[in-house]
């Protein structure tokens, strides 16, 4: 068994990436504690988007660290130079239907059904609540994602992990 050297690195994506990709990253990496490195981007987010600041607030309420979070186009990460990813999860529908650039390294791909809590009904009440409520089912599927032992990890097993953990 081969054990990686580095963090285990996992590309969250999305279409527009201003919600659930950005929540994953930094749950993840908050989860992770240094076995995992998270990033996020979209496929086509909007000229200077930023996080949503409901994600960011579900995120800061629940103690998650939201430094650094900003959005990216997932063409950084097809560059030569782009960190090379371990695993890419697509966790909006539409993303999982695009044509995805070629990921250097050729990571395993997996992809988690998520509701754009960003499009919930529009009172303030009832969209906080949808981000919360994304927060916590991401938080359940990527505490499973953490807790497995490392040969489950491993770049032969990854593909077939990351496809069967369930989010309930």
């Amino acid at each position: 068994m081969t054990l990686p050297v580095h963090p285990l690195q996992v590309l969250f994506l999305c279409i527009l990436h201003p919600a659930r990709s950005t929540v994953a990253e930094a749950l993840l990496n908050h989860l992770g504690r240094g076995r995992f490195k998270a990033f996020s981007a979209g496929s086509s987010p909007r000229e200077n988007q930023q996080p949503h600041p409901l994600g960011l607030q579900a995120l800061t309420a629940a103690g998650v660290p939201t430094a650094g979070l900003r959005s990216k186009t997932w063409d950084e990460f097809g560059a030569p130079d782009a960190p090379r990813m371990d695993l890419v999860i697509t966790v909006c529908d539409d993303a999982a239907g695009e044509v995805c650039p070629h990921w250097p390294g050729q990571p395993a791909t997996a992809h988690w059904s998520y509701a754009d809590p960003s499009a919930a009904p529009d009172s303030d009440a009832q969209q906080k609540e949808a981000f919360r409520q994304t927060l916590l089912a991401l938080h359940r599927r990527l505490s499973l994602l953490v807790s497995l032992p490392p040969e489950k990890l491993e770049r032969t097993m990854l593909q077939g992990t990351a496809r069967g953990l369930t989010g309930s």
